[in-house]
């Protein structure tokens, strides 16, 4: 069954929970170990999971005004907006998730129906209805969620997520077929993330 605008809301709301009680429980040392992500440490990817909350608010406020406002100036300063980030304390750090991901909520709250549909461009550059906007930000608190290496795995995300997730990932990605096997390890599988697939060709990272 397609995913619908209601179903990527919940799952906003669920990955949003779930990522911040896994940052609640981590101290300033823990949050400057290795993320699961090559290269980031737990810092980084908060940073850069709070600055998403504050870029998507951009593409909200496109469709609430029809001003063209791009999620980030520039790569570089996408870059740079993470690398400060990742300076702050545990506590800064969390309060700036914790804020983005609210004042995000609370914009998309008040959009129109009219304004959901109105047409806004990614950082990757494709033109999207703003609907696509909430699916956007379920991918990132949900996968990252795993990310954070706290020990949460795919298997902690909803299936109904981790089905949509499949679907977007293999139309992106190109591919005819997807292996068989447990929901949350193929979905882990595309993602470019750890999984217990044998025999399965490496795909390289995605999100």
């Amino acid at each position: 069954m397609p995913r619908t605008h209601t179903d990527s809301r919940n799952w906003v709301e669920h990955g949003t929970a779930l990522l911040a009680t896994q940052v609640a429980a981590l101290d300033e040392q823990a949050m400057t170990e290795p993320s699961a992500l090559p290269g980031w440490t737990r810092k980084h990817l908060v940073a850069h999971v709070a600055a998403n909350a504050d870029a998507l608010g951009n593409l909200v406020r496109w469709a609430r005004t029809g001003e063209r406002t791009p999620m980030y100036a520039s790569t570089d300063q996408r870059n740079a907006d993470i690398e400060s980030g990742a300076k702050l304390s545990a506590t800064e750090l969390a309060a700036w998730m914790n804020r983005s991901a609210r004042n995000l909520a609370v914009a998309m709250d008040d959009l129109t129906a009219d304004q959901w549909r109105a047409e806004v461009v990614t950082a990757q550059g494709r033109t999207v209805a703003a609907t696509e906007i909430p699916w956007l930000r379920a991918r990132e608190v949900c996968v990252h969620a795993v990310d954070l290496g706290t020990g949460l795995t795919f298997a902690d995300l909803p299936d109904g997520f981790l089905s949509a997730l499949v679907v977007d990932i293999r139309a992106k990605r190109g591919l005819v077929e997807v292996p068989d096997g447990p929901l949350p390890e193929v979905a882990a599988y595309l993602a470019g993330r750890p999984h217990s697939l044998a025999g399965v060709a490496d795909l390289g990272p995605w999100l």
